[in-house]
């Protein structure tokens, strides 16, 4: 594990030697950054350095792909170093994985942490004097096991630069002569060339050769235009020569030429060519890397770029994605239509576009910062984020968003992408399902077609997002198209739209009311098929208002033609088919609605007709019975009639006038009752006391019939209704009870209370009722099958009229069907509630 010595790091020779190396060392014919360059190409690294430790800092005098950030300023804080662990050790140190050191320095260094550096290899320099100054190092993105070649590699690169002099050599002996320059020059990896004044090649070695495909021999001691370089940027080669002696010195700048190759092919290469001056005079040296494998790579990274680029721009979801810095790299062809951002863009026009155009779902502008791909930046991985898209002249748009980082394997966060999908049509789906329960909600409580026009129309734009419906529809009378409602976003922008009658086959409706079928303008605003001049005009009025897209679907029961279902949106729209599915299905709706509604109205008709004739009825035949029951009485008492003849024969003719006034007194009470015209006189009172009357009033009727009468009563339980029609409606259930119990049967009742309702249960244990007549028993003239078969007399309107009255207490009458033997009914009313209807 790599150990830090401060005492050595420290140590003022140590720093001298230092300051004396970065002074003398650059002086040497080859350049530092070609040496870091050579070590990391020797050994397959991705970054190459030629470093100084001093006491503070470290200085980078020679680089090859390091990042920027890192080595711009050629020196950085001591705490980035790895090369102070060959200097504290002063030995080769390796590490195959930063971040699965022992060490917590290690695997939290600066450089892993920061710039995702994984792995190093460094052998230590020394200066004549041995003393360690730096080191030769390089790194690796990736972890990866350094090998015993690879070190001995790097410590033969290293010994080209381990023989600078020590201070006392440095006055008596240049640089260049403690070098072997034939040993220097052979194992270089780089082609290098030495030229002198007159243009003569003096050196050419063998990573020359193999470059430019010409023997040292052929080439050395010839001017250098005659072989590998017949022109500098198109000029002669002495011209350049000339201006290259003749400048002051200055730290060699590489440039990138095209040098040609003995077969007459042209090679790309970068050339870094300096001047040094030695006892034998000035050499023009040049370096010489071949950039082909480079420009290969270079070629096939953009052809994969325009491929990545045509696939992006194949798909239908967006894509977009910023570098480190957060300026958009990536916008694919579906982004940039959704946006409006043209083929040839900028970051510029992008952050622009996005700016003024994304929100959050209600409408509010969402800044940068907030939007998913910025959240990706800054860490967040970001799952099914939903934003609006609000484009000027287009309809509104809402994406799903997901986006995450871009990280190195180090963790280095490169920048972020996010994937954006179209998703209006689905959110469209799912707010027309809310909004086809709020439509059922809305009719269930209307009352009448034009209560309900208005809050539909209302649901349907806002669930569209548009700002303006209307509903027509046929009257049945008249056969004429009339508007039954309409709803504006805002109040009175389009109230008289269509001011004029609607003729059938011209204009939106008018086609509609003609073909009944659903019909779609995408703008209304250049529609000039519609039919009769005057539709045209309405056109160009709906544009003067700002609408565009024009929907309108029939409204039917069945085949029959009910009407018209308009929508208008204020921007042009193109999801034809699913908003034409959608909003036909709220037109079935109310299709249905307006249907039972005239259904319903014509029922009531026939309600008040029936209950009319009841009336009449009811007062003829009461006239008549008046005056039999009046005349009975008097034959009663005439003495000239047989007294037992007469008496029974009257008693008979009595007795039914009783019935057949009775059955008269119910059914113009039940006809009353329902129509409104007799009113409940509610109150609050002891509901146990009417039953309790009830029960007394039952008893001697129930000892006359052989049935036994049994009662649970609370001693008080206040509700509030109408404690005579409440006992109407107790007795009638007792009297049913008792007559249809056998002989010898029992007749229970049970009142209890609970919390908000008070429960009375009568059960018998009489004939019963056949399973599946119990629901129809509520309904007047209704007797269940067995009652006639047992010679029980009755007209069918004691429950009927029972129902009733519970009905108005908003109450609940119910029999218990698995009940046996006989009957079980329950009687539920609320103990707390408003005045009961009536």
């Amino acid at each position: 594990m790599p150990v830090l010595d401060e005492v050595v790091l420290t140590d003022a020779r140590r720093l001298a030697a230092v300051e004396r190396a970065r002074r003398v060392l650059p002086a040497l014919p080859m350049p530092l950054d070609a040496i870091a360059a050579l070590a990391a190409r020797l050994l397959g690294a991705p970054m190459g350095t030629v470093t100084f430790v001093g006491r503070h800092e470290e200085y980078f005098v020679g680089v090859h792909g390091l990042p920027p950030g890192l080595a711009g300023e050629r020196h950085a804080p001591l705490a980035y170093s790895v090369c102070k662990y060959m200097v504290s050790e002063d030995a080769p140190v390796r590490s195959p994985d930063m971040a699965a050191e022992d060490d917590p320095a290690l695997r939290e260094h600066p450089l892993l942490t920061e710039f995702g550096v994984r792995a190093f290899l460094g052998v230590p320099l020394r200066d004549a004097d041995d003393q360690p100054v730096g080191s030769l190092s390089v790194l690796d993105g990736e972890a990866r096991q350094w090998s015993d070649a690879d070190l001995s590699t790097l410590m033969e690169i290293s010994h080209l630069l381990s023989l600078f002099p020590a201070p006392a050599q440095r006055a008596a002996c240049p640089v260049t002569a403690a070098l072997d320059p034939q040993a220097l020059v052979e194992g270089m990896k780089e082609a290098f060339v030495a030229v002198d004044r007159r243009g003569v090649v003096v050196e050419f070695n063998r990573a020359a050769q193999e470059l430019l495909g010409w023997p040292a021999d052929e080439v050395r001691g010839r001017p250098l235009d005659h072989t590998v370089l017949p022109d500098y940027d198109g000029r002669p080669v002495g011209e350049a020569l000339s201006r290259l002696f003749a400048a002051p010195a200055a730290r060699a700048v590489p440039h990138r030429v095209s040098v040609r190759h003995r077969d007459g092919r042209r090679l790309p290469a970068r050339m870094v060519l300096s001047v040094v001056r030695g006892t034998l005079g000035a050499l023009a040296c040049a370096f010489i890397t071949d950039l082909s494998e480079q420009d290969a790579a270079e070629s096939d990274a953009e052809r994969q770029r325009r491929f990545l680029a045509a696939l992006l721009d194949s798909l239908d979801v967006g894509v977009a994605a910023v570098d480190s810095a957060g300026t958009p790299v990536v916008v694919n062809r579906a982004l940039r239509r959704v946006h409006g951002i043209g083929d040839r863009w900028s970051a510029e026009d992008v952050t622009r576009a996005v700016g003024s155009s994304v929100r959050d779902l209600d409408g509010t502008p969402l800044p940068l910062s907030g939007t998913p791909l910025l959240r990706a930046l800054r860490g967040e991985h970001v799952r099914g984020a939903d934003v609006l898209v609000r484009m000027p002249g287009s309809a509104d748009r809402i994406m799903v968003a997901h986006a995450q980082p871009i990280t190195t394997a180090g963790g280095t966060r490169m920048g972020a992408v996010a994937a954006l999908h179209d998703v209006t049509a689905v959110r469209r789906a799912e707010g027309f399902r809310a909004c086809e329960q709020q439509v059922r909600q809305i009719l269930a409580a209307a009352a009448t077609v034009g209560d309900a026009a208005a809050a539909t129309l209302r649901a349907v734009a806002e669930a569209l997002g548009w700002p303006h419906a209307e509903l027509w529809l046929i009257d049945s009378l008249t056969g004429h198209m009339q508007r039954t409602g309409h709803w504006s976003a805002s109040a009175g922008q389009c109230g008289d739209l269509h001011a004029d009658p609607v003729s059938r086959g011209a204009g939106v409706i008018g086609t509609v009311w003609e073909t009944g079928q659903p019909l779609w303008v995408p703008d209304i605003a250049g529609a000039t098929d519609l039919a009769a001049e005057h539709s045209v005009a309405r056109a160009q009025d709906c544009a003067r208002m700002g609408l565009h897209t024009v929907l309108a679907v029939p409204i039917r029961d069945g085949a029959a033609m009910l009407g018209v279902l308009v929508c208008y949106s204020a921007a042009p729209e193109y999801d034809r088919d699913l908003l034409t599915v959608l909003v036909g299905g709220v037109a079935a709706q109310f299709g249905m609605f307006v249907a039972l509604r005239r259904t319903a109205d014509l029922a009531e008709k026939l309600k008040r007709t029936r209950n009319d004739f009841l009336t009449l009825v009811g007062h003829e035949l009461r006239t008549p019975l008046t005056s039999i029951t009046s005349y009975a009485g008097l034959l009663a008492e005439d003495p000239a009639v047989p007294a037992a003849e007469a008496r029974q024969m009257l008693l008979v003719i009595a007795r039914n006038a009783d019935r057949l006034g009775a059955v008269v007194s119910d059914l113009l009470e039940l006809s009353g009752l329902e129509a409104g015209h007799l009113r409940l006189a509610v109150g609050e009172h002891d509901l146990a006391v009417v039953v309790a009357a009830a029960v007394a009033a039952a008893q001697p009727i129930a000892a006359d019939a052989g049935v036994r009468l049994y009662a649970r009563l609370p001693r008080r339980l206040m509700v509030h209704g109408d404690p005579v029609r409440l006992r109407q409606a107790v007795d009638n259930l007792l009297s049913n009870a008792i007559r249809y119990s056998r002989h010898g049967g029992d007749v229970r009742v049970r009142l209890t209370a609970q919390p908000d309702m008070a429960e009375l249960r009568i059960t018998d244990t009489g004939i019963g009722i056949p399973p599946g007549e119990h629901d129809d028993l509520f309904h007047r003239f209704t007797r269940a099958s067995n009652v006639a078969h047992h010679g029980f007399p009755g007209a069918g309107l004691g429950l009927a009229l029972v129902h009733t009255i519970i009905t108005l207490h908003h109450g609940d009458l119910m029999f218990d069907t698995g009940h046996r033997p006989g009957t079980s009914v329950l009687l539920r009313l609320p103990r707390r509630q408003p005045a009961p209807r009536g």
